[in-house]
């Protein structure tokens, strides 16, 4: 009986990490991309389209661990498979418009108004991200589940790309170089590229090394 209160307990608290996962997405897409199309930053816009895309992966998670909590051993399910493709388009989407709009400002030597922002979101990002991993890994070992820990694994890509954007912006923010908020768009990409292919491969049921909703 204690064991089923604990492991209960424990799916309880995955819940809440999914959850707290999709809000800190929507309020960190709504505000990067506003302050990024502000200061025409094309670095921080892009991180706040690719929290956004996030928000879809995230919702995928919240009804993988209601899943498992009822049935651990069943694969995913039409819902789950439906937000990876979605996850998946959206990521290739990001990127292909991240890749044309980087190259553009490069050649054209454009330069943001600031990506002093950008540097206060990435910062923020980089602590709540680093907290998030740190309960989802916890979470997921005590309760055995390599798919929690895939999405520990994927968070870590989130801290990934926070931390492009810190170097990116702070790069700008200190030297003026304008091809580097350019160049930070293009590193973002590259990992949209990367997390939109696993995403696809997961709906296909081919296995990966981290899709954010390995089931």
């Amino acid at each position: 009986m204690e064991l089923t209160v604990t492991r209960e307990k424990l799916y309880r608290t995955a819940t809440a990490l999914a959850l707290i996962t999709v809000a800190y997405n929507l309020l960190e897409g709504a505000v990067s991309a506003w302050l990024g199309f502000d200061d025409e930053s094309l670095a921080l816009f892009g991180f706040g389209l690719d929290s956004f895309v996030e928000v879809v992966s995230g919702a995928g998670i919240w009804h993988m661990v209601r899943r498992q909590r009822v049935n651990p051993v069943q694969g995913n399910d039409l819902f789950e498979r439906r937000a990876l493709r979605i996850t998946g388009g959206g990521f290739y989407l990001l990127a292909a418009g991240l890749i044309v709009s980087g190259i553009y400002d490069g050649y054209s030597g454009h330069e943001p108004i600031t990506t002093l922002w950008g540097i206060v979101v990435a910062c923020v990002s980089i602590l709540t991200m680093w907290l998030l991993i740190h309960y989802k890994v916890k979470v997921g070992k005590a309760l055995g589940s390599q798919a929690m820990l895939a999405d520990a694994a994927c968070t870590r890509v989130c801290l990934y790309l926070s931390v492009i954007l810190l170097v990116s912006s702070a790069g700008y923010q200190l030297t003026g170089v304008g091809w580097l908020d350019a160049a930070g768009a293009l590193g973002i990409s590259w990992f949209c590229i990367k997390e939109g292919r696993e995403a696809l491969g997961k709906a296909r049921g081919i296995p990966c090394g981290c899709s954010c909703n390995c089931g």
